[in-house]
């Protein structure tokens, strides 16, 4: 887990579901050996999409990359792009290119003849060679650079140089395995908002593989998040964020309050907390949301529960505090309070019921 805060884009800023898809992948699984690593995976990509595929170490979203790639070749299922089927083709036949996480610059050459390396490869002419690197220079803002060989400029810059060499193709989907992974925070933070401006004028469909659930948030127009090889949910940024799908998705993007429990007529009880609902009766769980728990007022608001805790653990976030608070019989709620508005160790707590969202139990995958 990384910060408990997170920025969401916002929804209107591409509406991708009004695009035409790209990229089909259609009930793809993946095995070595006995080892499944993907489990029917079938997703539609749009054309000028943003899309994240976003998973914990070993859950599969780097073999679904090489996979649509052509790196790696799926035990079954199948890719179309433009509903053209490509998991047949090599690498080189089809309209993708990668950005690796390690750039895979060649030291020797210098930056546009980084950039140029393929098109000379694929023999096309020499002014239009000139005029297509020049063109992918300027898009990355490297064209003061064009002369400089790899080492002799920065992280950040060796990562738009391996932007450029990948754009100056003209692929119809340009994959990214974890192009920033090795970049310092602060020039990280700077590269995302790059990235997505960048994607944003290019108007290619970026598939962007990332372990960072922050960093998928911030980039992202949806995020496709994997769980031991199988898709948990794929939704917007906002959506994944409010509305999780289950408790896995709860737990993985963002803190929350996994609330398990047991509704009978009508009550929902969880540890010492309870509220009205109309779900069937039978064991539940809720998700709840650290911002949504708050230092309880003079008069409780509508549908509010209250609790009285103890403060065990602070975390500082600048303008805000990410406390851990325990109550009398053991259960533990994250609450994000403003910094300095709590005095002392003992305070009362609430939460809108309105605010506790019922999600579906994540069952171990084998």
């Amino acid at each position: 887990m990384t910060s408990s805060t997170v920025t969401i884009p916002s929804a209107a800023v591409n509406d991708v579901h009004s695009r035409p898809t790209l990229l089909s992948i259609r009930s793809v699984a993946k095995s070595f050996g006995r080892n499944r690593v993907l489990r029917d995976i079938s997703l539609e990509i749009a054309a000028g999409e943003f899309l994240a595929i976003l998973g914990e170490s070993g859950s599969g979203k780097t073999t679904l990359l090489r996979i649509i790639a052509g790196f790696e070749t799926p035990t079954s299922g199948e890719l179309c792009i433009e509903e053209q089927r490509i998991d047949h083709l090599p690498p080189y036949r089809r309209p993708v290119n990668t950005v690796f996480q390690n750039y895979a610059l060649f030291p020797h050459l210098t930056v546009e003849a980084n950039v140029a390396y393929g098109l000379r490869v694929a023999k096309r002419p020499a002014a239009e060679i000139a005029n297509r690197v020049a063109e992918a220079l300027a898009k990355v803002k490297m064209t003061a650079h064009a002369k400089k060989k790899p080492s002799q400029i920065s992280g950040g810059q060796q990562q738009r140089v391996a932007l450029a060499r990948a754009l100056v193709n003209r692929p119809k989907l340009l994959l990214l395995d974890e192009p920033l992974s090795a970049l310092d925070a602060n020039l990280r933070r700077q590269m995302q908002i790059e990235l997505k401006s960048l994607q944003r004028e290019v108007g290619i469909t970026f598939v962007f593989v990332t372990h960072d659930q922050e960093e998928a948030m911030v980039i992202a127009d949806r995020i496709a998040l994997l769980r031991s090889g199988a898709l948990e949910q794929v939704a917007t940024p906002r959506e994944i964020y409010s509305r999780p799908a289950t408790s896995y998705v709860a737990q993985f993007i963002g803190h929350t309050n996994l609330l398990s429990g047991e509704v009978r007529a009508g009550i929902a009880r969880c540890a010492e907390l309870s509220w009205p609902v109309s779900l069937p009766e039978g064991p539940a769980q809720f998700s709840l949301r650290p911002e949504h728990v708050r230092v309880a007022g003079l008069a409780a608001g509508p549908n509010s529960i209250r609790v009285r805790v103890r403060v065990i653990d602070r975390a500082f976030h600048g303008a805000s505090e990410l406390i851990r608070a325990q109550c009398a019989h053991g259960l533990v709620l994250l609450a994000t309070v403003a910094s300095g508005s709590l005095l002392g160790n003992e305070v009362e707590l609430e939460f809108s019921t309105s605010d506790a969202l019922l999600v579906r139990e994540s069952p171990e995958k084998s």
